[in-house]
């Protein structure tokens, strides 16, 4: 019998083709824009990755930055490079940078019921072809990470009662001041969460209240780590710019060169 509501609809949609040569040239941009703006990408939690089975993967993340989705277009390709990642966002908003579609970017009318239904025949569609990986900024509006209780929009629940068996594993992101003049971003993969055939039977209020509970612990153990401000706790994916610049690292510099050492413009600990 089917079930009622958006959960009935028909799930005839393709995902969109990604162009490979187009994703690895905008993950080069990319790495070069971060690094101009940022001090460094550290990402914990990785090790837990290794245990992920066959199931359709879908990575759900908190939402405090703008720049959120070209992150995970980097931390797709650094991460999961075998994959093909795909996202939604305001088709409104697509428009104005068509090229996006090629790079898995999938347009989802906000806050109507024919959105939610675009929202749900293309997720599916999208856990159902080989290799492929769906990331979702899931409490839906800028949030900061310490806001608690996490309050994930319902939309994933649905999707994962659609799809049946699929793995889905939180993502926490913070950025945040430690040492330098540019911030750091930090990035943590929590516990996944395994669902299977069984759970096509459990409310939405229970699948949703599963998932916030291990994106809220993701989230702090985020904090957690933050608050160390040690790099040797994460690995490093990416080094930008260091220093403050200027006359004072021009002071510095030519300190460091009278006493014959090398000039680092850090103020220490950044990893590597």
């Amino acid at each position: 019998m089917p079930r009622s509501g958006t959960d009935a609809v028909s799930t005839e949609q393709n995902p969109p083709a990604v162009s490979s040569r187009l994703a690895r040239w905008f993950g080069r941009y990319l790495r070069r824009y971060f690094a101009r703006h940022f001090d460094a990408i550290r990402l914990s939690g990785e090790e837990g990755l290794a245990t992920i089975g066959d199931a359709p993967l879908v990575i759900y993340t908190n939402h405090p930055s703008w720049w959120d989705p070209i992150l995970f277009m980097l931390l797709s390709q650094e991460v999961f490079p075998d994959k093909t990642a795909y996202g939604p966002m305001d088709s409104a908003a697509l428009e104005k940078y068509g090229f996006l579609t090629k790079l898995g970017v999938v347009g989802v009318e906000q806050g109507t019921r024919a959105g939610v239904i675009q929202f749900l025949r293309m997720g599916e569609s999208i856990l159902k072809s080989d290799g492929s990986t769906l990331w979702i900024t899931a409490e839906g509006r800028f949030t900061d990470p310490r806001r608690r209780p996490v309050d994930l929009r319902p939309g994933l629940s649905h999707l994962v009662r659609r799809v049946g068996k699929v793995t889905a594993i939180p993502l926490a992101v913070e950025y945040t001041f430690w040492n330098e003049r540019l911030p750091e971003i930090l990035v943590r993969f929590g516990e996944s969460v395994d669902f299977t055939e069984a759970d096509r039977s459990k409310s939405v209020t229970e699948i949703t209240q599963r998932l916030n509970r291990n994106l809220e612990s993701t989230l702090d153990e985020l904090e957690s780590l933050a608050v160390e401000r040690d790099p040797s706790l994460f690995r490093t994916l990416l080094l930008g710019r260091s220093g403050i610049g200027g006359i004072y690292d021009s002071w510095r510099r030519l300190k460091a060169n009278a006493q014959g050492k090398s000039f680092d413009a850090s103020h220490g600990g950044r990893g590597s």
